[in-house]
């Protein structure tokens, strides 16, 4: 019994992931009373800790970019997106941390911290899907892709990411809240259930476009494999042909993976927003953010910085007399 009040103390405490937070934080039975900081917990400090690893590894990469001339082609301007998106997801899970923890925490901190969240959470999964679309018309597009154009057509895309993320995140700032209606919460509170379900089926939205635009990929890459091997005159037993079918299934793979990470870190969090309802425990509410948060941190690691050029100007600005040699990686 003792075990259950501190881990149901510990969970209420900390319910959420930034977006949500504690329901005793709006106390019913006093109004006049003043909201004190709640005491610092395990998951307090993890949050914090998360929020700093995940604002310094996406401020490296959109510092990378932004400071090197040659990294304006499409794809690493849907990079600095996607790292600008996940940072100020980091900042808002710091913030969350200092309001609920350090100070006194109000409906203000609350609605602003949420706002900020859906934002760049809004802006991370547009951009994802951004990069995906990338990938499919440079292999579609050889010839032509990556031109001034091209440049230009992504960064008008940009723009209407952030200003379509920056629209949806204003909305709990705009009144569409649930802090004055507590029956219309859902599991994030003070979203409510229309808001919350509106944000997780446009991720399956963004999940359902990505899965089309990567199985695109995979058969633009067969189809060109094939069109090289008939040119070519390989024979299926061809070592050359079969290094290239190799590499291709490599190439496969690791998209498949990015894919896998993707969709395993969101889905949760979707599948509960859209079934589940404030009276269910913080504890799934917990256990369905951390891996959407933690998508934030692994965002750097699978699509940045597996890029070779983003790594050889890491690299050189850690050792600039030096000279590396790199394969080409996937990005």
């Amino acid at each position: 019994m003792m075990t259950q009040n501190v881990s149901d103390l510990w969970f209420e405490e900390s319910s959420g992931s930034g977006m949500s937070s504690s329901h005793s934080l709006l106390d019913q039975s006093d109004p006049t009373a003043v909201p004190e900081a709640s005491p610092v917990s395990l998951w307090g400090v993890l949050l914090c800790v998360s929020g700093t690893l995940i604002v310094s590894e996406n401020t490296i990469v959109v510092a990378a970019i932004l400071a090197t001339p040659s990294l304006r082609a499409p794809v690493f301007l849907l990079l600095a997106s996607l790292a600008l998106a996940d940072l100020l997801a980091g900042v808002a899970l710091i913030l969350h941390f200092l309001f609920l923890f350090c100070l006194e925490p109000n409906d203000w901190s609350e609605l602003m911290t949420s706002g900020l969240l859906a934002t760049s959470l809004t802006a991370s999964l547009l951009s994802l899907m951004g990069v995906a679309l990338d990938r499919y018309l440079s292999l579609s597009h050889a010839l032509t892709y990556g031109s001034r154009h091209s440049r230009r057509c992504t960064a008008g895309l940009l723009v209407l990411v952030w200003l379509g993320s920056f629209l949806i995140g204003s909305g709990p700032m705009l009144g569409w809240h649930c802090l004055d209606d507590l029956t219309s919460c859902s599991v994030a509170r003070p979203l409510t259930r229309t808001y919350l379900s509106l944000l997780c089926g446009g991720f399956l939205l963004v999940v359902m476009v990505t899965l089309q635009l990567y199985t695109g990929i995979c058969r633009v890459a067969r189809r060109h494999a094939h069109a090289i091997a008939t040119q070519r005159h390989f024979l299926p037993d061809d070592q050359s042909y079969a290094s290239k079918h190799g590499s291709r299934g490599k190439g496969i793979s690791r998209l498949l993976l990015v894919l896998g990470v993707f969709v395993s870190c969101w889905m949760p969090f979707a599948l509960y927003g859209l079934l589940g309802d404030a009276s269910g425990s913080p504890l799934y509410t917990y256990a369905t953010l951390v891996p959407a948060a933690g998508n934030s941190m692994l965002n750097p690691l699978l699509y940045s910085l597996r890029n070779r050029d983003i790594r050889k100007v890491l690299l050189h600005a850690c050792c600039p007399h030096r000279h590396y040699a790199h394969r080409p990686v996937d990005v």
